[in-house]
């Protein structure tokens, strides 16, 4: 089994509904986005999963979210974008272009200080 992991960053703000903390205030986070892709052969290259394209597929989610309100955004109408959230948002949709029966999305992390770190995978 191989094991492949990339990390990326971007900046948002958010402010969390019906949280009784100063969290509930607008406020802003540098958020790290690790994503860890496993897979089961390599390619003819010796490539598990080519790390150019993994980058851009987690840069084009991210893009969405980088330098907004992150509860201003449709996707977090019905709950509030908690770094849970966003790694499992994140995930499900690497899970559209990363499964296979070689390759599978093994697990979004999302820092939102260099203290904290939350991740979403599934079993």
């Amino acid at each position: 089994m191989f094991e492949i992991e990339i990390k990326r960053s971007f900046s948002a703000a958010h402010a969390l509904k019906n949280y009784n903390g100063p969290c509930v205030n607008l406020h802003g986070h540098n958020y790290s986005v690790y994503a860890v892709l496993r897979a089961k052969n390599l390619d003819s290259n010796g490539i598990a999963v080519d790390f150019v394209r993994l980058k851009g597929a987690v840069d084009k989610l991210i893009g969405e979210f980088d330098h907004t309100n992150l509860s201003d955004n449709p996707r977090f109408a019905d709950i509030n974008p908690t770094s849970e959230v966003l790694a499992m948002v994140i995930y499900n949709e690497l899970k559209k272009e990363f499964q296979d029966d070689n390759v599978k999305v093994h697990r979004v992390s999302i820092g939102e200080s260099e203290n904290s770190l939350a991740s979403y995978f599934e079993e």
